[in-house]
């Protein structure tokens, strides 16, 4: 890595790291609270002007030239256990890319930016992106708030909120561009360090409960059971199941049973449901089919089950003139992840994304990784990259 991103990213290796290796960086906890201050320290070490919102978006300017300004950045979260380098790579870069620009003598036209937006993970609240949502509007405040977490905290009671319902940290924001680790293999196979994403799958997550009658496992005979246990098992399968036939993404990563005990028949089970898909016609399609599959084993055994969508986000396409603008002979390729970038590009916002090879191809576990000589690529990437945009050849 280049020496400046290198002495960054040795400050950030140790903080929220768990025994066994991964990472514990929720937000509004110790862990993403020293993250934060971290930002804050580097932005104020450089002059940067910082601007942030009731939520903890933030951003630090540059405030060169005139007009809007360009941004770059990613998040400072992780999902639980998760890797070192989704959402992390993308802020250090920035400021590594700043830096350079700044080494070089560089003079920008327009200021230059970077920020992170705070809960992209949706691990404590449940909603994906949801300090970028705020940001863009997208999601108000007086909807936000209400959101509570696994221990009952509401949202609206651990951070100040919004003034006026709506952030303001985009405020003259002409274009954002984020770099991130790729969350998959395709650049391993195209043996390129460096690509650039072409869009954004359409992604949900779905809350099913799952009722039935809560009885003892001992005394009550498999046939007088209505045991919603089994209701969620068919379910899980016939996702995988419809997932493969359509070429999609369908994974059931949490549940939770209740009364939850060893020898008892549970009386309810919740689990989320994450689909993605090439296209909203087909995501739609992989859903119903699921939900359609969990009613007829519902129908069956005395069970009831229930959906409602936490987070739907729709296809993005990035912006061609910039995608134009920054091919460079990199591979294209589209993302089955979501990002704040996508939230940005929805709201209209021009926004490409720079992608980093991941070597192991994992995502959202310890075994993420990038190497040091790819993630100077990266640098060096989004370092022309904001040349360009925030030079005199480039108009929003």
């Amino acid at each position: 890595m280049p020496d400046d991103l290198e002495r960054m990213w040795a400050d950030l290796l140790p903080i929220g790291r768990t025994a066994g290796g991964g990472y514990r960086r929720q937000p509004w906890t110790g862990a993403e609270t020293e993250m934060r201050e971290w930002f804050g320290h580097q932005a104020r070490a450089r002059g940067l002007r910082l601007v942030g919102d009731g939520v903890g978006n933030t951003v630090a300017w540059w405030d060169a030239g005139a007009g809007s300004g360009v941004l770059s950045g990613s998040h400072l979260d992780s999902v639980v256990d998760g890797g070192a380098y989704d959402g992390p790579l993308g802020v250090v870069s920035a400021l590594a890319a700043l830096d350079r620009l700044r080494a070089e003598g560089f003079e920008p036209v327009r200021p230059l930016g970077v920020g992170f937006f705070v809960e992209e993970e949706g691990s404590r609240f449940g909603r994906a992106c949801l300090g970028s949502r705020l940001a863009t509007g997208s999601l108000a405040w007086s909807e936000a708030r209400g959101l509570r977490d696994d221990d009952g905290v509401r949202l609206g009671d651990l951070v100040p909120g919004l003034e006026a319902d709506r952030s303001r940290v985009l405020g003259g924001v002409a274009a954002f561009v984020e770099l991130h680790v790729e969350q998959g293999r395709g650049l391993v196979h195209l043996d390129a360090p460096v690509g650039l994403a072409s869009g954004i799958w359409p992604h949900g997550r779905w809350r099913l409960r799952f009722t039935g009658r809560a009885d003892h496992a001992g005394s009550t005979r498999m046939e007088d059971r209505a045991d919603p246990m089994l209701t969620f098992a068919s379910t899980a399968l016939a996702a995988d199941e419809q997932a493969r036939l359509r070429g999609a993404r369908a994974t059931v990563g949490r549940v939770a049973a209740a009364p939850g005990v060893t020898n008892a028949i549970p009386g309810s089970v919740t689990a989320w449901l994450d689909a993605r898909a090439g296209s909203a016609d087909v995501l739609d399609a992989l859903v119903g089919a699921v939900l359609a599959q969990a009613e007829g084993r519902a129908a069956r055994d005395g069970t009831r089950v229930e959906a409602a969508a936490e987070s739907v986000s729709g296809p993005v396409t990035f912006d061609a003139g910039l995608a134009g603008l920054l091919a460079d002979g990199r591979p294209l390729l589209a993302s089955q992840a979501g990002h704040d970038a996508g939230v940005l590009a929805a709201a209209g916002i021009p926004t490409a994304m720079l992608l980093v090879r991941n070597p192991s191809g994992v995502s959202h576990a310890p075994e993420e990784s990038a190497e040091a000589e790819d993630c100077r690529h990266g640098v060096a990437a989004l370092t022309e990259t904001l040349r360009r945009l925030a030079g005199p050849g480039w108009q929003p």
